[in-house]
């Protein structure tokens, strides 16, 4: 399993929003998630800067390429343009981090 994290950047005043459309997560996109390897996925919120961290874990990370391609990503994206950094594309503004540290 690889390990990713990344940052977004939220719109002010929209953590709840956001929060809340991730409580009630869609079925099939949750599906799309774990069918494609995602697992231990996890979204922290830095208040002061309205900066998203993420950190998921999956056996291959070119299968991140394929969920770009996917309908069900791409409405989602849609979805969640209005509250949040996006692309051309209404994909989220993502910068991949670099790991420095593991403690296993």
């Amino acid at each position: 399993m690889e390990r990713l994290a990344f940052k977004m950047k939220l719109n002010a005043g929209q953590a709840e929003e956001y929060k809340k459309r991730h409580d009630l997560l869609w079925p099939e996109l949750k599906q799309l998630l774990t069918s494609t390897g995602v697992r231990d996925y996890s979204i922290f919120f830095d208040e002061e800067t309205h900066l998203l961290f993420g950190t998921l874990k999956i056996a291959h990370s070119k299968s991140m390429d394929k969920l770009s391609e996917n309908a069900i990503m791409k409405k989602w994206w849609d979805y969640m343009k209005d509250i949040m950094a996006t692309n051309p594309d209404h994909s989220p503004k993502s910068v991949q981090l670099k790991e420095v540290f593991y403690l296993s």
